[in-house]
């Protein structure tokens, strides 16, 4: 996507527009998707951030979501109080669930509090943007059981294509990486949305400067068998001891 900065119903439109065109399990929307990311202060956010799950746009995305029988997970500003944060709403089964962004990224860091928790749900973990950066987020998201990581996001480094790669492989499980494009103030946005299978391998990178969604089939079974030879396991040769600092 292409979000208008602070234009939420617009935006909001365009994504559902987007979503019902597709049918799937599992949709992934960018990070702040309906508000757009680069903001100058603090008032802009306060202007658009919204509750979970009553607010506007979890709303909308929850009745999508029961209609179609849709997973869907896209990144918000959550008011909380008179805290905010760069959060995720997961809705699924007509039920709303949140995750908050562990690593913030730049001027993130005036505006938002950092969450404290990564969550798994079902099958499901869900990480924010510069969380890639840190292997610990989806080696963590891993143990606690997620087979599939949803990833929104709004890129401006070029590296994290290459890096989902990595995390795939040395987790062993799917990654979906929802990005956006455009310009926004000062900021350029990579696009080049994906989709990485267990091994790496890319099913789907989007276009860098086109809005567009797709769908590709996996089997979640792939994420289950962690083997890398006849020897080794992922999870039974890691010897948490040795790592610590």
């Amino acid at each position: 996507m292409n979000p208008r900065l602070l234009h939420v119903d617009e935006n909001v439109d365009k994504a559902l527009r987007l979503l019902e065109r597709n049918k799937a399990d599992l949709m992934v929307l960018p990070e702040l998707f309906n508000t757009g990311y680069n903001f100058s202060n603090r008032r802009e956010i306060e202007k658009v951030a919204e509750r979970i799950p009553t607010g506007y746009t979890s709303q909308r995305l929850l009745e999508i979501s029961r209609n179609r029988n849709m997973t869907i997970v896209a990144g918000i500003a959550e008011r909380r109080g008179t805290s905010l944060y760069n959060s995720a709403i997961v809705a699924r089964r007509g039920r709303a669930f949140t995750y908050r962004k562990v690593h913030l990224f730049f001027r993130e860091k005036k505006f938002f509090k950092p969450g404290n928790e990564f969550k798994v749900f079902g099958d499901l973990g869900v990480m924010i943007c510069f969380d890639w950066f840190f292997p610990e987020s989806a080696r963590t998201l891993m143990l606690k059981g997620a087979k599939i990581i949803a990833h929104p996001s709004n890129l401006v480094l070029p590296f994290c294509p290459h890096a989902m790669r990595t995390r795939c492989i040395e987790n062993r499980i799917f990654a979906v990486t929802a990005d956006r494009i455009g310009r926004e103030r000062e900021f350029k946005y990579i696009g080049r949305s994906e989709i990485v299978d267990t091994k790496g391998r890319i099913l789907y990178c989007a276009s860098p400067d086109r809005e567009e969604a797709v769908v590709r089939k996996i089997d979640l079974r792939e994420a289950a068998n962690k083997r890398m030879t006849s020897v080794n396991d992922i999870i039974q040769d890691r010897r948490p001891q040795v790592y610590a600092c």
